[in-house]
């Protein structure tokens, strides 16, 4: 389970990320954008930097922007372990992960929902993680589209036992079992986590019935 911060009540953030995190959480999922490469702002540098001091969980930073390369060291200063980018926004994808990598996080690629699996054929053996978006990018709250499940699938098949398979995108009860079975293993969850009443037992039922699909 990956919660997004984007979901949480930004007046409330210490002590949401510190709920989460009793209750179990290792990776904090980063929705940066830009309003540029998603019709949207979130937030920056400034806030996840000072939740850094905060929490020991693995803070995952789903770069939406522009210029990915430009901005990532800031980033990981402000103490992003991990980073994500769109393969949409570059026709140098090597060039990024490596620019990445030298700063010392391990790097993801993500995919929009219409994005084909055969993007990111060329590099798909470099990177740590693939994100596959389920919804389009910009906005929180978003219905999940089960069109992306076949992709999924293609890309688990691609994928080595050491690659994470990331969702985000409308996962809620309804929908990880789906995600699970076909082969994700990382879930991005905001509403589902955030906006519940009690976001631990939220988290943990979702994690249980991700489990339950793979027959965990």
């Amino acid at each position: 389970m990956a919660p997004s911060l984007l979901a949480a009540d930004f007046s409330q953030l210490a002590p949401a990320v510190a709920q989460i995190e009793t209750a179990g959480a290792t990776v904090l999922h980063l929705d940066v954008m830009d309003g540029h490469f998603v019709p949207n702002i979130s937030f920056g540098v400034p806030v996840i930097a000072s939740l850094r001091a905060r929490t020991q969980m693995l803070f995952d930073a789903h770069l939406m922007i522009a210029e990915p390369q430009r901005y990532a060291e800031a980033f990981v200063k402000a103490g992003c372990d991990h980073i994500t980018f769109h393969i949409e926004v570059t026709d140098q994808p090597t060039e990024v992960i490596r620019a990445i990598r030298g700063l010392g996080a391990s790097v993801g690629v993500s995919l929009n929902p219409t994005t084909p699996a055969s993007a990111i054929e060329s590099i798909v053996g470099e990177v740590d993680m693939v994100l596959v978006m389920s919804v389009w990018p910009g906005f929180g709250g978003q219905s999940f589209m089960r069109d992306v499940l076949p992709k999924v699938e293609e890309l688990r098949r691609r994928l080595g036992d050491h690659q994470r398979l990331e969702v985000d995108g409308g996962i809620d009860a309804d929908t990880i079992g789906d995600a699970a079975s076909a082969g994700a293993d990382t879930f991005v969850a905001g509403t589902a986590v955030f906006r519940n009443p009690d976001p631990p037992a939220a988290m943990k039922t979702l994690r249980d019935l991700a489990l339950g699909a793979i027959g965990g």
